[in-house]
């Protein structure tokens, strides 16, 4: 009989709906059950792509005596953290703070107080390499629940007590100048791979945040050896395992440091902010690799992660079936040398092999390799290996398919925006473009109410009942100012604002400028969440500064100029100590000093061709976090356009900077030179 998630938008929680454990989904109610039956909270927290969550849920909460137990003892919450990232936040630092580390799925014991007293993530089934079954570990915290309550609920009040007194290094309201960015690139040189590009070791994880930092600040002082770390970093993982070679799009990370296998779960954000970043190095660079893996990145996020009503789905599965009833990670995407002969025959398949590193000891397991794009001497047939690419694709297609995790994430969709309409806008593409706007309709009919708050999730239409968290309402206004710039569509500009409005108003501290992940009126837990580093995505708090500063660049408003800069504080302070872990703070402190460039282009009509020419121009233009504007002498659209009139009655571009004009121009190149300096 299904518990009480069958009712859950969430396709991790409705993956449980049919668990013996009696789940409950976080509320209220809950822990007034658990202060009714006065038992503790068993709270187990993952996300529908996660592999051990999965295991953790057949090997325990599926097993009938482990859930027995746990009815009988505890009150059961299982909580999407993709839906609710503010409880995923404040009891992930309790549990790092705990054990110094951390992952999902994440096993948290509470009082009904909802204060933590045991922490843990995966729980085996038995014991193993140290680590208690699932059903000791349940056991050991209930007899100390039931022998040493007064102990446990201390210890649970000093736990929270030492969240609530832990302060982050804000740095003062400075934003960070020429010095702390030099160094900050001075501290990503020591940790860089040049053999391999990326940073650090294994697991190595697709630095998309750091490598936009790169290319700003290569845009912005000339620097070769930032352009180079993030021109060699992208070829390496562009060639290698993580990245999809037959249908585009990039995995979660490698666990290798040499980018050959994968987890092999595909992330929304990932694949919008590498879309991105590919887009932006061929816009600096013109590299055909580039614009390939930009292209192809999109098309994957828009054929696999598009839903029916026009938003983008969060994540496909790393496991699917493996063609005997077994669910196993990687099977969808993994060759074998038997396989392609199969498919292709033996002289294709051998050109195959070769030509994307599948071998007959495999690089995977059990034999089969991922397909990668080895560095080999010779040229091949382009028009053969296109058609080897796309009879393998084809065939994959036959394959049973991972999963797909549904759910529409506001903050995850604004990256996706931004990603669509620059890929498309860069390499004449409407049809991305048009992608682009039918996930901000979604966004703007179904998650923003009439004050123009915004809700967290949807599913298959139907809005989640989470409220947004301040990334969703950075990501969203990103994704919506890329919009503006892109179709000269002011509205966009507009939406950007009214939840900019929301930053300003409900989740900035006014006196420090520092920024919560909450809002002030959000639903209480032990500690209001506030984290400044940029981990798989934007933080909040860096993707608010880059929003902010690009309205007021748009607009001229001082309170969101004041807001971006204060905000930015904390960049001065971690960029060059932590620089890895602050990529796009310290992307949008480029921005800042750089201006950022307004660009106004106005022609007598959108169509028209040489105002066309302009608008592209700005647009391809790689000077840091540049805004434009793009409509009619006249036009009302955007404030930058006011009081910019054609010149000599063809179309022109305003350039400012620092509250500095240069002479309009009407010839692109003069654009693009001044758009270069």
């Amino acid at each position: 009989m299904p518990n009480r998630l069958a009712q859950e938008t969430s396709p991790y929680l409705l993956q449980h709906a049919d668990n013996p454990v009696d789940w409950w989904p976080w509320s209220s109610e809950a822990f007034e059950e658990a202060r009714r039956r006065g038992v503790p909270v068993h709270l187990s927290v993952g996300y529908s792509s996660c592999h051990w969550c999965h295991v953790l849920a057949a090997e325990s909460f599926q097993d009938e005596a482990v859930a027995d137990y746990l009815n009988e003892h505890f009150v059961s919450v299982k909580v999407d953290r993709e839906e609710r990232p503010d409880v995923d936040a404040v009891y992930m630092e309790a549990v790092q703070a705990a054990t110094g580390q951390g992952g999902w799925p994440m096993t948290v014991f509470l009082t009904p107080e909802a204060e933590p007293f045991y922490f843990g993530t995966y729980f085996p089934p038995a014991p193993r390499q140290g680590m208690p079954s699932f059903r000791q570990v349940l056991q050991g915290v209930q007899q100390a629940w039931e022998t040493r309550r007064e102990e446990v609920t201390d210890v649970a009040g000093k736990i929270v007590r030492d969240l609530a007194q832990r302060e982050i290094d804000y740095g003062g309201t400075r934003t960070p100048g020429g010095e702390e960015l030099g160094q900050a690139l001075l501290a990503l040189t020591r940790e860089y791979d040049p053999q391999r590009g990326g940073f650090g070791g294994a697991p190595k994880f697709p630095p998309s945040m750091v490598l936009e930092f790169l290319l700003r600040h290569h845009a912005r002082t000339g620097s070769e050896g930032a352009l180079q770390m993030a021109r060699d970093t992208c070829e390496r993982m562009a060639r290698g395992g993580i990245y999809d070679q037959l249908g585009g799009g990039f995995a979660r990370y490698s666990v290798d440091r040499d980018w050959v296998v994968p987890h092999f779960e595909k992330m929304l954000y990932d694949n919008a902010l590498l879309c991105r970043v590919y887009a932006h190095l061929w816009r600096t660079t013109g590299s055909e690799l580039a614009r390939r893996v930009a292209l192809e990145t999109a098309d994957f996020m828009v054929r696999e992660l598009r839903t029916e009503q026009g938003g983008f789905a969060s994540a496909l599965d790393a496991d699917s079936d493996d063609g005997t009833g077994g669910h196993v990670e990687g099977a969808y995407y993994v060759w074998t040398p038997g396989q392609l002969r199969e498919v292709l025959g033996a002289e294709d398949a051998e050109l195959a092999a070769q030509y994307f590193g599948v071998t007959e000891e495999g690089t995977f397991e059990q034999g089969a390799s991922v397909l990668q794009l080895p560095v080999r001497e010779g040229v091949h047939d382009a028009a053969r290996i296109d058609a080897i690419r796309r009879r393998l694709f084809e065939a994959r297609a036959a394959r049973p398919a991972p999963g797909r995790d549904d759910k529409v994430v506001a903050a995850w969709n604004g990256l996706a925006i931004a990603a669509l309409a620059e890929t498309g806008a860069y390499f004449d593409r409407p049809d991305l473009v048009e992608a682009a706007l039918g996930a901000a309709d979604l966004l703007v009919r179904l998650h923003m109410d009439e004050h123009a708050a915004l809700g967290r999730t949807s599913r298959d239409g139907r809005a989640g009942a989470n409220a947004g968290v301040l990334e969703d309402y950075a990501d969203v206004a990103e994704g919506f100012l890329a919009l503006a710039a892109v179709t000269g569509e002011g509205v966009w500009l507009d939406f950007a604002g009214l939840l900019l409005d929301h930053v300003l108003t409900r989740f900035t501290d006014r006196e420090s400028g520092s920024l919560y992940d909450t809002a002030v009126d959000a639903e209480k837990l032990i500690r209001r969440p506030q984290d400044p580093t940029d981990n798989a995505a934007p933080s909040g708090w860096t993707a608010a500064a880059g929003a902010l500063l690009a309205y007021a660049a748009h607009t001229g408003s001082e309170p969101h100029r004041t807001a971006a800069e204060r905000a930015l504080g904390v960049v001065r302070a971690l960029g060059p100590r932590v620089p890895r872990f602050i990529g796009w703070g310290l992307a949008v402190a480029e921005a800042a000093f750089d201006g950022p460039r307004e660009v106004a282009v106005v022609g007598p009509a959108l169509a028209d061709e040489r105002a066309r020419a302009l608008h592209r121009t700005a647009l391809l233009a790689p000077a840091p976090g540049a805004v434009v504007a793009y409509g009619t002498a006249g036009s009302d659209e955007f404030p930058l356009l006011a009081d910019r009139p054609l010149v000599n009655g063809e179309p022109a571009a305003y350039v400012c900077r620092n509250f500095t004009c240069d002479a309009p121009t009407t010839d692109p190149d003069r654009l693009r030179a001044a758009l270069s300096e």
